[in-house]
């Protein structure tokens, strides 16, 4: 099996090598990922210059391909032909932050492995539920839960059209309580928007605020990650609100 390793974060991210280094256990790894920090990207496609890749080193001596590109990007380089073998399933993380929620539809993390969908390959996100504000992350009990979800992925496939967001607690081995397949929840943000003076006296903005929340309820990404259990939520591409377009066909247009 042939196994793509993305992120949004950087090729040279630990969360990355720690991820790729836990798939090579299950195949042929070849790593895509940006040449720098794409974090809260969201899924873009550079449609207006050209794209650059070049071979890089990973912090354990291994072989990466590093793009100037968004992570959703990398995914399409390497898909179109940049990496000649055949793919059979796209990994991308490990986010050093959860994606959970609306985090998704700004996440090169997940993004990444939406494009993986759009061109029929098998796609996962992997993010750690660390605490904001953190040093050095230990990355080890994600990658493991990251292959074995790859492994069954790899085993028994997805259904069209569907991805895997995985979250995992901040937590040993030991301490994770087990796996919750989940829904979205519901993120709470506490965006505030920081207005500053240039030196030539010209305005400019930061869009910060505290660290986000979340509403903690059974069966959700969120409250799955508050009680200890790694969150599993499949995403699908189609976006289409079916209960709004019933009752907007009752409309007269």
């Amino acid at each position: 099996m042939h196994i793509l390793v993305t992120n949004d974060d950087g090729v040279l991210a630990p969360g990355l090598l720690a991820l790729a280094q836990e798939m090579r256990k299950l195949g042929q790894v070849t790593v895509l990922a940006p040449d720098r920090n794409w974090s809260a990207s969201g899924h873009v496609k550079t449609m207006e210059r050209p794209l650059r890749v070049k071979e890089v080193k990973l912090a354990d001596g291994t072989s990466a391909l590093a793009s100037d590109g968004a992570p959703s990007d990398c995914v399409a380089l390497a898909l179109l032909g940049v990496v000649t073998e055949k793919i059979d399933l796209v990994v991308s993380g490990i986010n050093p932050n959860a994606n959970i929620g609306h985090d998704v539809t700004y996440s090169g993390t997940v993004t990444a492995a939406m494009e993986a969908v759009i061109t029929k390959v098998n796609g996962i996100a992997v993010s750690l539920d660390s605490p904001f504000g953190h040093g050095e992350l230990e990355y080890g009990p994600a990658a493991r839960v990251g292959a074995r979800v790859a492994a069954r992925v790899l085993a028994d496939g997805l259904p069209r059209g569907v991805l895997l967001n995985v979250n995992v607690p901040y937590l040993s081995d030991e301490q994770i309580r087990g796996t919750m397949l989940t829904r979205q929840g519901l993120r709470v943000y506490r965006d505030a928007l920081d207005k500053r003076i240039d030196p030539r006296g010209r305005p400019y903005y930061w869009i910060g605020g505290d660290a986000p929340t979340g509403i903690e309820e059974d069966g959700t990404d969120y409250g799955a990650l508050k009680a200890g259990y790694v969150s599993i939520t499949p995403l699908q591409l189609d976006l289409t609100a079916r209960e709004a377009l019933r009752n907007l066909r009752k409309w007269e247009w």
